[in-house]
């Protein structure tokens, strides 16, 4: 961020000063510093919009500044057009307020005094372009680093999560149990992070050059976010469950536990996967013996809550091996065959 601010506010002052023409360009760089102070998000889209609005408000403020003076009264007409003119537009709320601080700092700062050129809206233009150009050229955000550092904290909570749950029925221990359903609560910003960050990932992925070979690898956790946020809420409910299960004194056959650590451990593959790079094809073999076990404790005889638990091992299983690069409805057959139930969803 510092270097690609720098270049950006450099570049821009040298366009606007030695090929527009401007002494004083100071909008140039100012448009590039706001446009690339934005970090999160469909950067580039909301890096547009911010272009526009520096604009449309040097635009504003630089034709109703000159043609009514300065004052008060003057800038509070400078603002309100500038925002009736966003609004009109169609701008965000982004637009609407970096068109309205433009307006404020020509009208108050550097208001014009010999005619309306317009100059100070090509800067403005020019800062702006030379930001995107330097967000997609010079050292962009690499898109395989964003989703991991949001990605494996969403799938550390659904690891961890399971593997405490296991370890509290294996011990019939209540408040191990309540521990992995406080986890997996808590932790429900860190899988909502992963859904707010594919937008910035598929951004540079798409618009800069030096990332474009990420793309396959980007796909794998686009298409595996959903799945993850999915299992990520049926762990939470597999908890709670579970802490009922223990409360309640319901049978817990070993076959049970088993079941709730291999889909942890096939959680933990998935992730080492995801990072590589490579679809988590391992995590299958996992997954079909977590279901395979609790089927046999569903046989075995289960309570109320056990049934509700392995029920959410077979929803958590399913959205698992989405991750793997199966459709729905194969992931779905598979389940049901590692269940021995080919009839039952």
């Amino acid at each position: 961020m510092v270097a690609q601010t720098s270049v950006a506010t450099i570049v821009s002052w040298g366009v606007a000063h030695n090929l527009v023409g401007n002494p004083a360009p100071v909008f140039a760089p100012i448009s590039a510093v706001i446009t690339l102070g934005i970090s999160t998000g469909q950067r580039f889209r909301r890096a547009v919009e911010l272009v526009l609005g520096v604009a449309l408000g040097v635009a504003v403020g630089d034709g109703l500044i000159f043609l009514i003076g300065t004052g008060g009264w003057q800038l509070g007409l400078a603002v309100a057009l500038a925002m009736s003119a966003a609004i009109f537009a169609g701008g965000t709320a982004a637009v609407v307020a970096q068109s309205t601080v433009s307006a404020v700092l020509i009208a108050t700062l550097s208001p014009p005094s010999q005619g309306i050129f317009f100059v100070r809206v090509i800067d403005a233009l020019i800062g702006g372009g030379v930001a995107l150009a330097v967000m997609a050229l010079l050292l962009p955000v690499n898109p395989l680093t964003v989703m991991s550092r949001v990605a494996r904290p969403a799938l550390d909570v659904l690891i961890d999560g399971l593997r405490g749950v296991a370890r509290g029925l294996s011990e019939r221990n209540v408040d191990r149990a309540h521990d992995a359903l406080v986890l997996v609560r808590e932790g429900e910003a860190k899988v909502d992070a992963l859904h707010a960050a594919l937008p910035e990932g598929r951004e540079a992925a798409t618009l800069a050059p030096l990332r474009w070979h990420a793309r396959d690898a980007l796909s794998r956790y686009v298409e595996s976010a959903e799945y993850i946020e999915r299992s990520a809420r049926n762990t939470r409910v597999l908890a709670r469950r579970s802490v009922t299960l223990l409360r309640d004194d319901e049978p817990r056959p070993r076959e049970l536990v088993e079941s709730v650590a291999a889909l942890a451990e096939a959680a933990a593959v998935v992730r080492r996967d995801l990072q590589r790079g490579h679809t988590p094809r391992d995590a299958v073999a996992l997954v079909c013996r977590s279901v395979a076990k609790a089927s046999e404790a569903h046989q075995q005889g289960l309570g109320f809550s056990g049934q509700v638990v392995v029920a959410q091992i077979r929803a958590i299983a399913t959205d698992l091996l989405g991750t793997t690069g199966l459709a729905h409805d194969e992931a779905d057959r598979e389940v049901r065959r590692a269940g021995g139930q080919p009839g039952v969803a």
